[in-house]
């Protein structure tokens, strides 16, 4: 009977293990890619190697480059100013790109996540 209760355990962790891979894996894609952020994914990758892997939790929380800004999110739910301009700025290049490549209403889809998650993004403390 022990054993039956400890399988779902192991398979959270390892759906967390995944979950963090795989949201360090798009947080690298968007730095090369507008539209899709960075840091979110990696903040979120520290939530799920929390809950799988403490050596991969520390690894993030202390990595020069994007632990302040777990620690802020987490202590805070802030963002940084640099991280408010960088996103906005990443925001008016997708804007631009759909303006020239994208046909009508797709142009708009652009438009409408920078509008919502950029006013989300403008609200958190910093």
């Amino acid at each position: 009977m022990f054993a039956i209760s400890a399988k779902p355990a192991a398979m959270k962790r390892h759906f967390y293990l995944v979950g963090g891979w795989a949201s360090l894996a798009l947080g690298a894609l968007g730095a090369f890619l507008p539209l899709l952020p960075t840091v979110p994914f990696v903040i979120l990758a520290a939530f799920c190697f929390a809950r799988s892997s403490p050596r991969l939790e520390a690894w993030l929380v202390t990595h020069p480059q994007f632990g302040h800004h777990i620690v802020a999110w987490r202590e805070k739910g802030a963002i940084s100013r640099k991280g408010k301009i960088a996103a906005t700025i990443a925001f008016a290049v997708s804007i631009a790109l759909a303006a020239i490549f994208s046909p009508w209403p797709w142009v708009m889809a652009p438009v409408i996540a920078a509008a919502v998650t950029g006013s989300w993004i403008w609200t958190r403390p910093e």
